[in-house]
């Protein structure tokens, strides 16, 4: 069974809905609210990355939205799935910048600020901040804390069930990793390199 596939795992309806924080049309500070376990699982696949990535990094976000499905049955459980979600993001950008900045410098900090100063990444071209408003990049470069790094450490180093989930995470990181591969994907799309599964955004 693929590490991207989740039919396995059986959800129930539960007695009290889900409430969480999570950026929605107009709203970057807005809630979703799940009553259903369907809802639920519909949300969680709904955010796929596109699937002529590598495997080996689809394989790693795949874990996060597992993680995050999970949720579903102990909601401290997402915490974890945003740790996975920020290590699959740490690889795609190892993979896709880490041979352009020297390994005394290389770190997953440096990594994302490379994405905006050198990439070209700007909050127009983050999906989730055009679909609700807000900004994202300062998540990257440091001008807004924690940056996505120093959640990464807390989360590493700290008490991974600790707090409350952090609205949006899951679909930022999705953003990032694509347009960190958008010129592989734009290639392998060109050879004719067809997707390997559903799931994509």
């Amino acid at each position: 069974m693929s590490m991207t596939d989740r039919s396995h795992i059986t959800l129930t309806d539960r007695e009290q809905p889900v409430l969480l924080a999570w950026p929605t049309p107009g709203n970057p500070g807005g809630f979703v609210r799940f009553e259903k376990a369907t809802d639920w699982r519909d949300f969680v696949e709904g955010f796929g990355i596109n699937t002529r990535i590598p495997d080996i990094v689809r394989t790693k976000f795949a874990r996060a939205q597992t993680l995050y499905m999970l949720g579903w049955v102990d909601f401290s459980v997402v915490k974890a799935g945003e740790l996975a979600a920020l290590i699959a993001l740490e690889l795609a950008v190892m993979d896709r910048y880490g041979g352009r900045i020297s390994k005394g410098k290389r770190n997953f900090a440096t990594l994302l600020k490379y994405m905006v100063d050198s990439d070209g990444l700007t909050d127009a071209q983050i999906p989730m901040v055009t679909r609700c408003g807000g900004t994202a990049v300062g998540q990257l470069t440091g001008e807004a804390r924690p940056t996505l790094a120093e959640r990464r450490n807390t989360l590493a180093h700290g008490d991974l069930f600790e707090g409350l989930p952090t609205g949006g995470l899951l679909e930022l990181v999705r953003d990032l990793i694509n347009f960190a591969y958008r010129d592989y994907i734009a290639e392998a799309a060109s050879l004719g390199a067809l997707p390997t599964s559903a799931g994509q955004a």
